[in-house]
């Protein structure tokens, strides 16, 4: 497959709150920008697309002034493959390989959830919590089917609430932080009216505390659910879990270009100075994979990046302020929901924990390491890559995170191979991306 050699002022990777900001940011000076995403549509996982999506306002009108710039070009479905030099990324979408050339790279890849074992999280019918959300904006049916939540942090709550809206029969809105820290939490809210309001739209009476999923049953797929709520057991009939417990930034392209990261809690996430630069000059980070935030400090720190790629110093400055506080609301959830050492004990000698080599829990309590339990039991080989168990291994056992490696993500041997084809083709100048039909507006 013949690559087609693109270039840019400014390229944005990621189309979520913090690429889309970024993205407008750089476009008002004038600059060239082009703006990747492998989802079918921007917005991210926060902002969503889909049957049950209902969109905020704000999201729907950033999404439009992006849009109706002339020198922004999106390509959706395009997803980063690889490295081919130090200002070319490889990248494939769903019918062509593009080698992508920039000046200035703006990383906005967010988050994933964090999904922790337990005895039955394999069971069809058991998915993470912003897993399930997702599943219902895109249309996946759940009316009167009954569902248990559980996990950490206020995503519980907007879960619940797209369940419901969909019909679905929400039984119970299991939090595994304790009463106190959640009071902790409403008691600073009025800090952040919209986070208050937000709350008081979203309550549930269905949601307790000091809760948490000890085991999923069934024959084939999910038919009881076994909680821990405030020292007691007890089974609910059901026909849906969903657990999460937060989100780990998405570091890997920041990794494989060189940038610093940053250890919080032992958990990676890409270092940023005060323009959103990274320790490599002209790469630049925004969102989720700056530490977990939210999309209000997501879209603060894009709108920095943005200006600060395209030398727009003075403009940059007018969103200090509010990245200093959604960030301070940032700093308190992450406090106030910060992971229990109790979690640990749920997986049992026979849990798997690495799903796609199913490697149990009990083989890895004999490795030392992420490198020994590679070597011994296949564990983060698999389709994933280590983006679930490694995540989990770290967790579980201390073990510090694995290295990026390339490819990035699985690719098709076609867009492997346009490398090859393109080192021994004759040198071609880049085409402008304002000048191919390649990418749309």
């Amino acid at each position: 497959m013949t690559p087609q050699v693109l270039a840019c002022h400014v390229l944005v990777v990621g189309a979520g709150p913090a690429g889309l900001s970024a993205a407008k940011a750089a476009a008002s000076a004038g600059a060239d920008v082009v703006v990747l995403d492998d989802n079918p549509a921007e917005g991210g996982q926060v902002w969503r697309r889909g049957f049950h999506a209902d969109l905020p306002a704000a999201a729907v009108a950033l999404q439009q002034s992006v849009r109706a710039c002339a020198n922004v070009r999106i390509a959706n479905g395009a997803k980063v493959v690889g490295i081919l030099s130090d200002r070319t990324l490889l990248v494939e979408t769903h019918d062509s390989v593009l080698h992508m050339h920039w000046q200035k790279l703006i990383v906005c890849t967010g988050a994933r959830e964090r999904l922790l074992p337990f005895p039955g999280w394999t069971l069809p019918g058991v998915t993470g919590a912003g897993g399930l959300q997702a599943l219902i904006k895109g249309g996946m049916p759940v009316r009167g089917q009954r569902v248990v939540i559980a996990g950490t942090g206020p995503l519980l709550f907007a879960v619940a609430a797209t369940a419901r809206k969909a019909g679905a029969k929400v039984l119970l809105v299991a939090e595994h932080a304790p009463l106190a820290r959640v009071t902790a939490f409403a008691r600073k809210l009025p800090l952040w009216p919209s986070k208050l309001m937000q709350a008081m739209h979203l309550r549930d009476a269905s949601y307790r505390t000091s809760s948490m999923v000890l085991s999923v049953q069934g024959q084939g797929r999910v038919q009881q659910a076994t909680l821990l709520q405030s020292g007691r057991t007890l089974t609910l009939d059901c026909d849906r879990v969903a657990v999460g417990y937060g989100l780990v930034p998405n570091t890997g392209l920041a990794e494989a270009l060189g940038c610093q990261l940053l250890q919080r809690d032992r958990v990676p996430e890409v270092a940023v100075d005060a323009h959103q630069q990274t320790s490599v000059t002209g790469i630049y980070a925004a969102g989720e994979c700056t530490g977990i935030g939210g999309c209000e400090r997501a879209q603060a720190q894009g709108s920095i990046a943005g200006y600060a790629a395209v030398g727009a110093v003075q403009q940059l400055r007018a969103h200090e302020k509010d990245r200093t506080y959604w960030g301070a609301f940032a700093a308190h959830v992450n406090a106030c929901f910060a992971l229990d050492e109790s979690l640990k004990s749920l997986p049992q000698p026979d849990t798997l924990v690495c799903r796609c080599e199913d490697v149990a829990h009990g083989a890895l309590l004999a490795q030392r390491n992420w490198t020994d339990a590679k070597m011994h039991t296949r564990c983060g080989m698999g389709a994933c890559q280590g983006k679930v168990c490694a995540t989990a291994a770290q967790f579980l056992y201390g073990w510090q995170m694995p290295e990026a490696r390339l490819p990035l993500t699985v690719a098709r041997i076609a867009t492997l191979a346009s490398v090859a084809d393109a080192e021994g083709a004759p040198q071609t100048q880049p085409q402008s991306a304002t000048q191919t039909s390649n990418l749309a507006r």
